[in-house]
């Protein structure tokens, strides 16, 4: 069997450092809050170059505590790629607002800076861009119509740890940026865990407040009215131990990818991903094209090897949004795309022969 992600590969090969961590914490009962906590928002918010960092419970519930920052609610709309993960729209409604999806990039998947502006009414008070796959959005164009239009522009960054666009880290561009580290994500943990990443002092206490209750820095002063959701102190110590091997890992993400094009480029029928110039794609998944879709899944699955899609529908098209009243052509490349694409097996540990034994079965099934 080639998994599409090893988790245990990853932990095995770090497993003293990861036991000695968690068993720190145990032995202080220090769980919630913990050392941990501080040391790890300390370090990612180096680690990325910001000026603050925010442990929270998902990456689902960053965002949804950014926009809540934002004074983001009722009537406001907030510009989301069609494609990505249902939880980058759906904090959107969660906070009262309303997402409205803008069509993407053929080449990136990431929401198409061209067709954002003929999106913004007087309504609009945001854009989420998404780096979606580990590829980054093209945030100095996003950022320009943000600021001629005053928008915040908010990054969902759960699939970019540690990409880069023009030399500088996902998540430093916008007002505030949103991680997460569920389990198969390039920095994560052995559950679920986030953080909100922000240079923005007034946004980051505010976001302090909404995460703990409407609490500061004194237990029972509730100033406002928050929720509960917080970093583990345990995810943050396996956190702690994992920052440190990232670059790494990214860097074995990358050459993965490059071997895996190197393959496969020869097969006609297949869109290998691109890296535009200037960007670091740090390769949460590998995700190819083809109009062969499912032939290529039947023959991977008859092998024991493990493919998926990301995503089977665009956000427009899932019965959550139906009463969005969305049509195939309003949004042409996302359903295009959806059809088509297929996630390979990918991740640090991952071995050659195993990428070998991927492409000798999708170069030797279909000459199509």
């Amino acid at each position: 069997m080639i998994p599409l992600v090893d988790i245990n590969a990853q932990y095995l090969g770090i497993k003293s450092e990861i036991d000695s961590a968690i068993s720190e914490v145990i032995l202080s009962g220090d769980f919630i809050k913990g050392k941990a906590v501080n040391n790890f928002e300390k370090a990612f918010a180096d680690y990325l170059g910001a000026r603050f960092c925010l442990g929270v419970g998902n990456g689902t519930d960053a965002l949804e505590i950014i926009l809540k920052s934002l004074n983001i609610g009722i009537g406001d709309e907030v510009l989301v790629p069609a494609l990505t993960w249902i939880a980058t729209a759906e904090a959107v409604n969660n906070v009262g607002g309303e997402p409205v999806f803008v069509d993407i990039n053929p080449a990136t998947y990431t929401i198409d800076i061209k067709k954002i502006e003929e999106k913004i009414t007087s309504r609009t008070k945001a854009i989420i861009p998404v780096h979606l796959y580990g590829c980054p959005s093209d945030m100095n164009e996003i950022i320009k119509i943000a600021n001629n239009y005053k928008l915040y522009v908010v990054e969902d960054c759960a699939q970019s740890h540690g990409a880069e666009y023009l030399n500088k880290k996902t998540g430093t561009f916008g007002i505030a940026s949103a991680f997460s580290f569920f389990p198969s994500k390039n920095l994560s943990t052995f559950g679920d865990g986030g953080a909100i990443i922000t240079s923005d002092p007034e946004l980051f206490e505010k976001a302090c407040r909404i995460a703990n209750h409407g609490q500061l820095k004194v237990k029972h002063e509730h100033t406002i009215i928050g929720r509960n959701s917080r970093l583990d102190t345990i995810h943050a110590a396996v956190l702690n131990v994992k920052l440190k091997h990232l670059d790494v890992w990214n860097a074995s993400r990358i050459a993965a990818a490059a071997y895996y094009k190197s393959m496969l480029n020869h097969i006609n029928d297949l869109i290998l991903p691109e890296t535009p110039p200037g960007y670091k794609h740090v390769f949460h998944l590998f995700v190819i094209r083809t109009k062969h879709r499912d032939l290529y899944m039947k023959t991977l699955k008859e092998r024991n090897i493990a493919c998926a899609i990301h995503y089977p529908r665009a956000l427009p098209f899932t019965n959550a949004y139906s009463y969005s009243l969305t049509y195939p052509d309003q949004f042409p490349v996302s359903k295009i795309i959806t059809d088509e694409i297929l996630s390979l097996p990918l991740y640090p540990e991952i071995e050659q022969s195993q990428i070998d034994e991927v492409c000798i079965q999708l170069s030797s099934k279909f000459k199509i």
